[in-house]
């Protein structure tokens, strides 16, 4: 299964861990389907793992890349000057979730039509004025239409397992310590371990630490709450679109993208594309976001993109024949009712009603 290619995709190195093999074919799909050709791509925090080929694969016209450490900038730069991309190049120095954004780079470069985040929007919530930053520049930089996506680990499955497992310390300890906490959740593949033992879901500053088997040293993330996430990007200008366990995300695009997956790596899917079990664990542990600002002259409601598809650089109207025939004032119906990150899951992660 290894050997199975699709146009555009690339075998990937033996060595890579097999969570850093997931991460990338997610990230390789999500662009396949936002990325369209000649589009000004915006990377936040560029430095940590230079994507420049999946943007040449995308055809963009633009990329600018933003991180706070001159040495990410340099490492992207390289890459881009290595191989001789077809697509422009800005890069800033400057951290989204503190420094206006407006001043240094939209006022330089005008605005775009995407905006990513790949490995640093659970940081940003250490803080509401920090995420809050995050969300305000995104919104100054993205013209009216225009997307901000990316990945996160998913705070609602980190938390309902942690919630499982004091549940099962307590029983075990029959209920003779009430007031002590287990701060750790372990699985064949990974291990989170939170800094603080308590019940409650601070809504930002929940640091934990992710270590995954074989791999040092662990990252320091925060909780993403993500109905705060919602109303900060509404408060910002950003509507939001959807936000989505990566394997439901897998699961709805299978036929899209099973043989992206097989490439990736042996032992992700079986023969008929499903997930096997291991990176079953690994994909569920992250969730994709996706928000756009609305833009005044398009009709609601805000849609994902189908992914598109091209071998030359020409511009093409895509309509999403794929979208329900369901009737758009429904909204987003009932929040329980559907899959994914505010559906199942600790009820004070949800909304109850209608966003």
């Amino acid at each position: 299964m290894s050997g199975i290619m699709i146009p555009g995709s690339k075998p990937l190195p033996e060595q890579q861990s097999h969570h850093h093999r997931l991460f990338d074919f997610a990230k390789t799909a999500i662009i396949k389907i936002f990325a369209h050709p000649y589009t000004t791509v915006c990377e936040l925090y560029c430095g940590e793992a230079p994507d420049t080929e999946k943007w040449e694969d995308a055809l963009i016209g633009h990329y600018i890349g933003i991180d706070t450490w001159y040495s990410g900038i340099s490492c992207v730069r390289e890459a881009w000057e290595s191989h001789r991309k077809r697509y422009d190049v800005d890069f800033f120095q400057a951290d989204p979730s503190k420094d206006d954004l407006v001043m240094k780079v939209e006022k330089i470069v005008g605005e775009v039509d995407l905006v990513s985040c790949w490995r640093h929007l659970q940081l940003c919530f250490e803080t509401e004025e920090s995420a809050r930053r995050l969300l305000t520049n995104v919104a100054s930089l993205l013209k009216p239409g225009g997307y901000f996506f990316g990945i996160t680990p998913d705070s609602s499955t980190i938390w309902a397992k942690y919630q499982k497992n004091v549940e099962a310390y307590h029983n075990r300890s029959g209920g003779t310590k009430p007031n002590v906490f287990p701060n750790y959740i372990r699985s064949e593949s990974y291990m989170i371990t939170f800094e603080v033992e308590e019940e409650k879901f601070p809504k930002f500053g929940k640091r934990y630490q992710l270590k995954f088997s074989g791999d040092n040293p662990p990252e320091d993330h925060c909780l993403v709450h993500f109905p705060s996430l919602i109303r900060l990007a509404r408060e910002a200008g950003l509507e939001y679109v959807e936000i989505q366990s990566l394997t439901d995300f897998y699961d709805d695009n299978r036929a899209q993208f099973a043989s992206l997956l097989m490439n990736a790596g042996p032992n992700f899917v079986d023969p008929r594309g499903k997930l096997l079990p291991r990176a079953f664990d690994l994909l569920g542990l992250y969730a994709t976001f996706i928000f756009q600002k609305p833009d005044p002259d398009l009709e609601p409601p805000l849609t994902t993109p189908i992914p598109y598809e091209c071998d030359e650089r020409e511009v093409q109207v895509i309509n999403d024949t794929r979208a329900p025939s369901e009737d758009s004032s429904q909204g987003l119906g009932k929040i329980s009712e559907q899959k994914g990150i505010l559906g199942p899951g600790p009820a004070d992660l949800r909304f109850s009603e209608a966003i």
